[in-house]
């Protein structure tokens, strides 16, 4: 089963208005308001955020993606390690992921030693936790959907024989 048109949509873009969504997908907007309120009352859209371009916004925080092995729990599996993970504010996503690895967590903090310090004093510790491995954002192309490409301007000087 592939996503509902209207949450493909706001996906793409949340602030689009209702008249907006129901031209697009001929349903009036009373539907499509009605729609959304259902999503958000039953969990289905859990919230909305804008993509920042950290560069141009001067944030200067860092991101790492790590990998963490964990022994799965008796009668729980990961979920209750993941959960435990995901909790932490740090932590910006937690993935179950398959491969070589059990989690993909994102983490963000202000500096490299304050990631280091979540994954050497918090993270690695957690009873479960077999190894991690932490890779730092170095430069973003593409998140949500959206490019994060500048044209580039270049003057060239005109070359003649």
């Amino acid at each position: 089963m592939s996503l509902d048109p209207l949450l493909h949509l706001l996906c793409r873009k949340a602030r689009f208005s209702h008249q907006e969504l129901g031209e697009l997908l001929a349903i009036p907007p009373q539907a499509i308001a009605e729609r959304i309120a259902a999503w958000e009352n039953d969990g289905t859209i859990l919230g909305y955020h804008a993509v920042i371009n950290p560069e141009i916004a001067g944030d200067t925080a860092v991101s790492a993606f790590i990998e963490v092995k964990v022994t799965p729990e008796r009668g729980g599996g990961f979920d209750r390690l993941a959960m435990r993970v995901a909790r932490f504010e740090q932590v910006v996503s937690c993935y179950l992921a398959s491969g070589g690895y059990d989690l993909m967590v994102v983490v963000e903090g202000g500096d490299l030693r304050e990631v280091a310090r979540f994954v050497s004093e918090k993270l690695s510790t957690l009873e479960g936790v077999i190894s991690t491995a932490t890779h730092f954002r170095l430069k973003t192309y593409k998140e949500n959907g959206f490019l994060f490409e500048h044209e580039a301007v270049t003057e060239r000087l005109a070359v003649s024989p």
